[in-house]
């Protein structure tokens, strides 16, 4: 049997902080308005390349924006990224997203992603917590399906979540595990 000391496993922790913020996701970075920038830049191509999600967000309560996330492991690792929660069209808050995996994984990978909060108690629960973690409640679409996506296959889902926009060497994103919690930039 195989024991991982704390030493190690903190190394590899350190390690993979270090490597995601290398990435160049901006922590620490200028403020509400670059955040607010990103996150224009990150609405108008996810509208322009799939059409149908300009429906979606204007029958959502709130859509938060998050146009890039930085995941980095090697065994152990985690990933950061930035954005704001908009009603309306307008921003009402500024919220980061984290998670720590651990398992079989290496590399590096960026993605942006979107959280369409089709209800009211939805878009409540997820404003009234200190921290929401995505979990069951949340119907997964495809970039493929951003072209089409049809209220058919949204009214009963109080959450749709699209993540878009993949480069890097980790197959795959899932925002499973993932906790958002509000920032003031």
């Amino acid at each position: 049997m195989t024991t991982i000391s704390r030493r190690i496993f903190l190394g590899s922790a350190g390690s993979a902080v270090l490597l995601t913020a290398a990435c160049g996701n901006g922590i620490g970075g200028d403020g509400s308005q670059k955040i607010d920038a990103r996150v224009d830049a990150t609405q108008n191509f996810l509208f322009s390349q799939y059409p149908g999600t300009r429906d979606l967000a204007s029958r959502a309560y709130g859509v938060l924006y998050i146009p890039l996330v930085t995941e980095a492991g090697f065994g152990i690792g985690g990933g950061f990224g930035r954005g704001a929660l908009r009603i309306n069209n307008a921003t009402v808050d500024y919220y980061s997203t984290a998670k720590a995996t651990f398992g079989f994984q290496i590399g590096a990978q960026q993605y942006a992603h979107a959280l369409f909060f089709m209800t009211e108690p939805a878009l409540a629960d997820f404003r009234r917590g200190k921290g929401w973690a995505a979990g069951a409640d949340i119907r997964y679409a495809t970039p493929e399906q951003g072209a089409s996506i049809g209220k058919d296959t949204t009214e009963l889902d109080p959450v749709v979540a699209l993540v878009f926009g993949q480069q890097g060497l980790i197959a795959g994103a899932t925002l499973s595990g993932t906790k958002y919690s509000r920032i003031i930039p």
